[in-house]
């Protein structure tokens, strides 16, 4: 029976609703849901009855942040910041665990007046009337992030029953572990059970939940390992149990439509999801190991990518440079850098600024991780002998003004790049090298000829990529004399008392003390001078002194003036340019 309290409460509840937008509307106007996308949730909605909040996140068309936020601004409630949650249980011994998690509420704060609540469904009059009676104050509610409420939850009251932890106790715990020779059969049962199903959904999303760009699949003697990277560094999260190896990876192998048969030879493959009302590709690449397939997915979120030079981390200097090597009428134009520096990402940013209606633009990549409108790009398949050498001399016919080649990987795909600039070609694409100097050695030791090469190569640019200290947490601090001295501060700055900074850590950057990442670049124009010494076959030291004599920012010295400006943290610099 409805108590007269809980009628009156949803009554008032009822009413402020009435009088203001309604939910759909709100994450339309925001741009956080499509219009057409709404009304399919709202038919399914007639259908089911269920809350539309929640229906959204569970089709994938809203995150959960965006729904907790848009209730927010509907029913003029504040919304619980991770960090808002108390250190300690409130009211534990009034409330038991059992009753929050089946409400999906938490007392986050107490006076002699009132009760905060975080409440994932603050409209639920139950609840609060439950809480006025139990404590006989008054309840203010607040919107919680379902996710963020649940760790809370789990936090406080040890239940072990997480997201994860949830999904592995509806999984039929079995005495023996899968074997490596198990039956196909019995691995595509596995995999298809529904337990599974959503443990490797869940951490697909928690994974774009905390940022991640991989996803680590790891099996050892003893453990199924689980790591997230996240700003360039691995961090290990809850795991499923070693027994369950064999489904996990054989569920991502059928998402990714790889051979689950074959676990003796490396794989590679796609998964294409809606996730969050956005489009995500992942990259799946799979290696057996001593003890099982070894998983990584590289997350490519379509909506993502910054395509700005300024947020990349060009400064005015570089920015022009680059600019003025990327429209010349021809020539080859190189980024480089080692894996997961971001090549790509600035490849693709050049690329937007030379996409007019006027050039012809065609692409060889492997993979294609992002499409661009108006843009021909090819994905290399070397099991149809599709190679970077076998598609680039098929494009050179099809009259582009514009080639990007994913990677210059060998002579005979190099030798096709300088004969495209010579015959009137601009031409994009990267290196695995350390830095710019050193890139033309690499070619030189490839076979590249140093006349083509001098004729070719228009400009080298060299980058890396740091963590980027987070706004809402980061220190600053006077930087003792001695380090002022060892790292030669002074010359980067005119301020005579330097600061650097810290990085803290707080709930917006989940205690890292960091948020993204931004370049650090070095952009080496090739010059006459760097010419002359190419055709001496000059070490690589010889062609940074010329360089820097030329007016070439040293990345070391770019990072530098990154983090005396606050961008980033001294300690990143040096981690990203030690080997240098």
């Amino acid at each position: 029976m409805i108590s007269e309290s809980e009628t009156a409460i949803a009554s008032t509840l009822d009413a402020g609703v009435a009088t203001r937008k309604r939910l759909g509307e709100i994450l339309v106007e925001r741009g956080k849901l499509d219009p057409a996308n709404l009304e399919r949730a709202l038919r399914l909605q007639a259908e089911s009855g269920e809350k539309i909040g929640a229906l959204l996140v569970t089709l994938g068309l809203c995150a959960q942040r965006d729904v907790a936020e848009a209730l927010s601004t509907q029913l003029d409630l504040a919304l619980v910041d991770a960090g808002g949650y108390p250190e300690f249980p409130i009211l534990d011994e009034s409330i038991s665990a059992r009753f929050l998690r089946d409400a999906h509420a938490l007392p986050v704060r107490e006076d002699e007046a009132e009760v905060a609540l975080a409440m994932a469904d603050p409209t639920d009059a139950y609840t609060i009337s439950a809480f006025e009676m139990v404590t006989g104050r008054a309840v203010r509610p607040l919107v919680a992030i379902p996710t963020e409420l649940d760790a809370a939850l789990e936090r406080l009251y040890g239940s072990g029953k997480s997201a994860v932890g949830q999904l592995l106790g509806a999984v039929e715990a079995r005495p023996d572990e899968l074997s490596l020779d198990a039956d196909v059969q019995q691995l595509k049962d596995l995999a298809s059970e529904a337990p599974v199903i959503r443990l490797v959904s869940l951490l697909i999303t928690n994974a774009l939940d905390t940022r991640a760009s991989d996803i680590h699949v790891e099996p050892f003697e003893n453990r199924l390992i689980v790591r997230y990277r996240i700003d360039g560094v691995l961090h290990e999260v809850e795991s499923p149990p070693k027994r369950l190896s064999a489904a996990v990876i054989s569920r991502i192998k059928i998402m990714a439509n790889l051979d689950i048969a074959e676990r003796r030879l490396p794989q590679d493959g796609r998964i294409r999801l809606r996730v969050q009302g956005k489009e995500i590709d992942l990259r799946v690449s799979t290696v057996p190991t001593m003890h099982g397939e070894s998983v990584v997915m590289r997350i490519l979120d379509k909506g993502g990518v910054a395509l700005d030079f300024q947020r990349l981390g060009f400064d005015d200097a570089t920015l022009k440079r680059f600019l003025e090597a990327l429209m010349q009428p021809h020539g080859i134009l190189l980024v480089t850098g080692p894996t997961g520096s971001g090549k790509t990402t600035t490849l693709y940013t050049a690329l937007d600024r030379l996409n007019q209606p006027d050039v012809k633009i065609l692409t060889v990549e492997d993979p294609v991780e992002y499409q661009m409108a108006g843009i021909n790009q090819i994905q290399v398949r070397p099991q149809i002998d599709l190679t970077f050498a076998n598609a680039l001399r098929s494009i050179v016919r099809q009259d582009p003004d514009v080639i990007m080649i994913g990677e210059i990987r060998d002579l005979e795909t190099a030798q096709i790049a300088v004969q495209s600039a010579l015959t009137g070609h601009m031409v994009l694409s990267t290196v695995h090298t350390n830095d710019a100097p050193s890139t033309v050695n690499r070619l030189l030791d490839m076979g590249v000829e140093d006349y083509l090469l001098t004729s070719t190569v228009v400009g080298i640019l060299a980058q890396r990529l740091v963590r980027t200290l987070c706004p809402q947490c980061k220190e600053a601090y006077t930087a003792l004399p001695e380090i002022v001295e060892e790292m030669n501060l002074a010359r980067y700055t005119q301020e005579r008392e330097i600061t650097l900074w810290h990085a803290k850590g707080c709930s917006h950057c989940t205690q890292t003390g960091y948020v993204g990442r931004i370049s650090i670049l070095e952009m080496m124009p090739m010059t006459d001078a760097l010419r002359s010494l190419v055709m001496k076959h000059a070490s690589a030291t010889e062609l940074r002194t010329e360089a820097i004599r030329g007016g070439m920012t040293p990345m070391y010295e770019d990072g530098m003036r990154k983090a005396l400006k606050g961008v980033t943290t001294f300690e990143e610099v040096l981690r990203a340019t030690r080997e240098d």
